[in-house]
């Protein structure tokens, strides 16, 4: 009897599928870790402010080394991020923009319009992963539509989506890139340049040349 129902139940599941649709949008995981505005207002926070290790990323939409950085390590880092071991403060620059309202800008623009509780830190990496997996470096870039289409797919939440797609301003470009450069060129006025990962709490910057520096960090 057990084998002949059991049989009947695993008929059903090859004939329905075993998906259910449920009403209603996506809630965001309110003990997941999400995202924010740095207190200055010129980086995007991704991660748990407890997160035992704190970095900062320097990176540049059109930069190709920033590219490989997110091809060789981006699973990595969204994976630290989601089990709250690692917060992430990402550090937009524009330098490769030939003036304002460019590629970079835009695309800088879109991440601190993606800033914010309804945007979790792994939906906020994704959302990094698919911008830079599908750069078009020194050409004209995503548009406002197909940014927000990114973010959408990545999870970002339904108000940032709008706000990209609208080209909504979220703060001022130039003063963010003029600040951060600022920063950059404290970490190293000699080789200034992106991807920079900077160790916020041994206040010193991470060699990224190393294959294994992201599991040395994590174990550090």
């Amino acid at each position: 009897m057990r084998y002949w129902w059991a049989l009947m139940v695993a008929l059903i599941v090859l004939v329905t599928g075993c998906s259910r649709q449920i009403a209603g949008a996506a809630q965001v995981d309110p003990h997941a870790p999400a995202t924010a505005v740095s207190k200055d207002g010129y980086g995007i926070v991704a991660g748990d402010p407890n997160a035992p290790v704190h970095i900062e990323l320097y990176t540049e939409p059109q930069c190709e080394r920033c590219a490989e950085l997110q091809a060789d390590f981006g699973d990595q880092l969204a994976s630290y991020l989601n089990l709250g071991q690692l917060s992430v403060t990402y550090r937009p620059l524009t330098f490769l923009d030939n003036g304002p309202g460019g590629y970079s800008d835009r695309v800088s623009n879109a991440l601190f319009l993606a800033a914010g509780p309804d945007t979790p830190a792994k939906a906020f990496q994704a959302f990094i992963q698919e911008l830079w997996g599908h750069q078009d470096p020194k050409g004209k870039g995503p548009n406002n539509q197909q940014i927000a289409e990114m973010a959408r797919s990545s999870g970002v939440g339904t108000a940032a989506v709008d706000a990209i797609r609208a080209g909504k301003p979220a703060l001022d470009l130039k003063e963010m890139a003029d600040t951060n450069f600022e920063y950059l060129y404290e970490i190293d006025p000699i080789n200034t340049g992106t991807p920079t990962v900077y160790d916020l709490k041994k206040d010193e910057p991470v060699d990224i040349y190393d294959n294994n520096w992201l599991s040395r960090l994590m174990s550090s």
